[in-house]
């Protein structure tokens, strides 16, 4: 049976992985997962939860490590499983340091390269910091592309890509998503009413970008308390991220302030039970803006930019940047006309039907006549 490694280290890639790793299990591949957790706690959750069990667990979590010194270490560790290992393939997925260094040692020994949700561009090279660059180099790497949606394959035709071995999937986040509210909707329920949130009206927010670091981040945090100040009967739900630059900032700025509920960065399926709940929300994370629009959630995107401009386009999510102003304006604007709310709410999800790992794996199987 051929070997398809499937190299993640973080939640976001661990959830997208999640659904191509269940596929695969029930195929003529065998799945060797090799888990970097570049993020340890959080991706530790993701596991658990889809019943995953890495074959590799690299431990590579260092507090305040710079990018180079992730960057040496990844590659160290993995190229000491690819010496001792044959594989058919390597699946990376999306744009972080594990995503290009698996990408680029896989290179190294010959072997050729998928790379899950290709093609995703803000055409800035330091925004997002440097999840544009790991991107862009694996694309060059990389021998079969899954970009999410056809904007992402155009992206890589630009790019001089091949379409040789492209095929548009959808997202795999969507897969999971999907998976979730159908098998654990008890569960979420029940995560909802320990927190006091079942009956109340909440916003979700996340941030944690280096480029939304210091500054922009207390602009954001201006913006809330005006929110909160006018909306006397809303709270903000905020799921801190553990960098000690992000934790020192949020809790600074509304530790104390009214309707403001800060939680321990949060497992998949209690993130998932917010979701489903919120009237709306505000983040600068890239797999939120593809996950909302699912469960018909108006998204709000804290950054200039994003690779994801299909959400823009279809209408389910809207660039505010980090102006206290301008977030409070359109905040206002969904919360207080009906019309606005509904236009995103109901636009259609252009990133997937829940059947991306499917197609991925089917056509796997096809490229090594599995």
């Amino acid at each position: 049976m051929k070997k398809i490694a499937l190299v993640f280290g973080t939640r976001p890639e661990a959830i997208k992985m999640a659904p191509v790793y269940l596929a695969l299990n029930g195929s003529p591949l065998q799945p060797v997962v090799i888990a970097t957790a570049q993020h340890r706690e959080m991706l530790d959750q993701v596991l658990e939860l889809f019943g995953i069990t890495p074959d590799y667990d690299l431990n590579i979590m260092k507090e305040r490590q710079s990018l180079s010194d992730l960057t040496s270490r990844l590659t160290k560790a993995l190229e000491d499983i690819y010496k001792n290992e044959k594989f058919a393939a390597t699946l990376v997925q999306g744009d972080t340091t594990t995503t290009f260094v698996g990408a680029l040692v896989s290179f190294y020994h010959k072997v050729p390269v998928g790379h899950v949700e290709a093609g995703l561009r803000t055409n800035d090279i330091y925004n997002p910091f440097p999840e544009e660059v790991n991107r862009r180099l694996v694309s060059v790497i990389a021998t079969y592309h899954y970009p999410p949606t056809e904007q992402a394959r155009k992206n890589l035709l630009a790019a001089g890509i091949s379409e040789k071995n492209m095929l548009v999937t959808g997202n795999t986040v969507i897969d999971a998503l999907l998976w979730t509210t159908k098998n654990k909707s008890l569960e979420a329920r029940r995560i909802r009413e320990s927190l006091g949130l079942e009956d109340e009206s909440y916003i979700l927010m996340t941030m944690h970008r280096r480029e939304n670091w210091g500054e922009p981040m207390r602009e954001v945090m201006k913006a809330i308390k005006k929110i909160l100040s006018e909306k006397k009967d809303l709270k903000l739900v905020f799921p801190v991220h553990l960098n000690p630059v992000v934790r020192e900032v949020v809790y600074e700025e509304l530790g104390e302030y009214p309707r403001v509920l800060l939680t321990e960065p949060l497992d998949y399926l209690p993130f998932v039970s917010l979701m489903e709940k919120a009237k709306l929300i505000l983040t600068d994370s890239g797999g939120i803006q593809e996950e909302a629009p699912a469960l018909g959630k108006p998204t709000l995107v804290l950054r200039s930019e994003t690779e994801r401009p299909e959400a823009l386009e279809a209408g389910t999510a809207k660039l505010v940047g980090t102006s206290a102003e301008k977030i409070v304006e359109e905040t206002l604007k969904l919360l207080n006309s009906t019309e606005e709310y509904e236009k995103m709410a109901k636009s259609v999800n252009p990133f997937g039907d829940g059947k991306a790992s499917e197609r991925i794996v089917t056509h796997l199987i096809e490229a090594f006549g599995a």
